[in-house]
């Protein structure tokens, strides 16, 4: 059995103008990476210099990246990760159209208007049975429609992620339905079911006790030198990693938000196990 290549992704903060170390990092950026054009001409250029992949949450301005990547004849280079959902967005929308009821009624109209039929379907009978978990579907169904949109049916889409505020909500709740109903979801549309965390221990102990396989799943999770937002601890999250019984693990914040350097970085994250690989 050969060896797995490792994942080397551009990931998307600087295109939304996000610095995890400062905002004044952020301001003296500038405008000029959240350009979707010049954003593409970036990862065109990581892809120059060995990276393999991409890592994004879901919103307009990723899809019109990923839009130029598929102009350029560059998405079939790229393994996608995907981030859902890209809680800004929904955020910035609400406060636009009134709130959670008319966030609601946004999103329904723009799945109702997607040309997706499945999710159509999927959405009717949830509301029409109070069905949760038809909702959850429609929602997954109607994500991954527009990621295809953009990206092209011929794109190399490797996981979707549920967001870090999602799954970390949903581990304090412990509600391991939501869980459950994702990794199945995702697994008999045929793709990887990931999760963005910033408790890897406590996921990987939940997913444990819950009997959820974690040969099934991609984790993203900050691993670094310096134990930058590494909960419980740094100690804590490489114990819980060295327990995992495949590389499944995609390490961010290897740069502990710029704090590092990558040389130091890359030694750090190479003396690992079970990292299937990182992004910046």
């Amino acid at each position: 059995m050969g060896v797995e290549e490792k994942a080397f992704l551009v990931g998307d903060n600087p295109f939304h103008g996000i610095s995890h170390l400062s905002q004044e990092r952020s301001r003296i950026r500038g405008d000029t990476p959240t350009n979707p054009e010049y954003a593409a001409k970036l990862i065109q250029i990581s892809l120059e210099n060995g990276a393999n992949g991409f890592m994004f949450s879901v919103s307009e301005k990723t899809l019109s990246i990923l839009n130029f990547l598929k102009k350029n004849g560059d998405i079939n280079r790229l393994s996608l990760y995907a981030i859902i959902p890209y809680a800004y967005e929904y955020v910035r929308l609400a406060s636009k159209v009134g709130g959670v009821p008319g966030l609601a009624k946004k999103v329904v109209k723009q799945i109702a208007f997607s040309g997706n039929f499945n999710a159509v379907a999927l959405g009717l009978k949830g509301v029409l049975k109070a069905d949760l978990g038809s909702l959850v579907k429609t929602y997954l169904a109607y994500e991954i429609s527009r990621i295809r949109s953009s990206a092209g049916k011929q794109a190399e889409l490797n996981s979707v992620i549920l967001h870090q505020l999602v799954t970390d909500m949903c581990l304090g709740f412990n509600l391991s339905w939501i869980f459950r109903l994702y990794v199945d979801w995702m697994l008999k549309a045929g793709l990887k079911p990931g999760f963005n965390t910033g408790n890897f221990a406590l996921l990987v102990k939940k997913f444990k006790e819950w009997e959820i396989s974690l040969k099934d799943i991609v984790i993203a999770a900050p691993f670094n030198k310096i134990g930058f937002q590494m909960v419980p601890s740094k100690e804590e999250c490489e114990k819980t990693l060295a327990e995992l019984p495949k590389p499944n693990v995609l390490a961010i914040s290897i740069l502990a938000a710029g704090y590092l350097k990558p040389e130091e970085a890359i030694d750090y994250i190479a003396t690992l196990p079970n990292i299937k690989g990182a992004s910046r």
